[in-house]
Formats: C-alpha cells, sequence, structure tokens
C-alpha cells in the first residue's frame, strides 16, 4: 500500500502538489443507498411530496456538491469538472433508492471525492425532504465503485 499523501514528512498534513502530474482523462463512480418506511418510498415514487420532485432535486444537489467538494474537504483540489450524472434507482422490495454518481475530468488528479461526495449529498437531499414523514431513513454503503485514469491507473470495487 501506498503511503498516506496528505501528510509531509513531518507528518504535518498539507495539500499534494499535483503540478508535475499528467494530466489524464479521469473517472469516478461511487454508489450509495437510503432505506425508509414504505409510506415513504410510495411517496417518492408517486410523486405525492408536498416539496415537489425529491429525486430529481437530490440530482441536482449532488451535482452541486461534487461542484463543491473542495470547499468541504479541507484538501482536496478544485476540479474542473467535464461532466457529473446522478442516477438513481428504486427497489420497492426493500423501499431503498439508490444512487450513482458518476465524475469526470481531464486533469492532474482524481475525481472520488467528487463521485462520493455527489452521492452522499444527493442521499441527504432525500433525508431532507422527506424527514418529516419518516426520521428513521438509513443511509448505508456508500463507496467507490471504481474509477480511471491517472498514474495508479484503473481501480475496480471487488
Amino acid at each position: 500500500m501506498n503511503k498516506l499523501t496528505h501528510f509531509d514528512s513531518s507528518g504535518q498534513a498539507h495539500m499534494v502538489d499535483v503540478s508535475d502530474k499528467a494530466s489524464t482523462h479521469r473517472v469516478a463512480i461511487a454508489t450509495g443507498c437510503i432505506q425508509m418506511n414504505p409510506n415513504t418510498y410510495e411517496l417518492i415514487e408517486s410523486g405525492g411530496h408536498k416539496k415537489g420532485d425529491v429525486l430529481g432535486i437530490a440530482r441536482i444537489a449532488g451535482i452541486q456538491a461534487a461542484k463543491k467538494t473542495a470547499d468541504l474537504i479541507p484538501l482536496c483540489h478544485p476540479i474542473a469538472l467535464t461532466h457529473v450524472s446522478i442516477e438513481f434507482r428504486s427497489d420497492q422490495s426493500s423501499h431503498a433508492i439508490y444512487c450513482q454518481a458518476r465524475a469526470e475530468t481531464t486533469g492532474p488528479t482524481g475525481v472520488e471525492m467528487e463521485a462520493l461526495t455527489a452521492t452522499q449529498i444527493a442521499l441527504l437531499t432525500i433525508y431532507d425532504m422527506c424527514k418529516a414523514v419518516d426520521r428513521g431513513m438509513v443511509m448505508s454503503d456508500i463507496k467507490l465503485l471504481e474509477k480511471s485514469g491517472g498514474k495508479s491507473g484503473d481501480w475496480k470495487a471487488s
């Protein structure tokens, strides 16, 4: 395993210097899930929520979050994103909504944190919009599925 890159030789936190890294096309895909009670699930699926299109608003929130990742996570580089997409998949049997975020850039550093941030904020937005009817929703399994590009090459979750 490589060493932790956000610490210098004396153990102090620092932003990694990416000035000598090659600009390559980089992609990261992250996923997560929010489970809820059956009534909340039906409210979202039917479009009957008073606040509007829950998943549409969560999609926009996830995209905005990807663009703001460097403002939220102290040592992340600001990245010129070339693409962000948020997809939702509903699972009626478990009353869950799965979110998948894809972030892309061409640059000297990866977009894993942007994809993960987009996923989490999209799920948090669903929670926020539905908490009045279901405070027991549970977000889980937020993880990186895959990444490509850069010096370390491609990686996929097993």
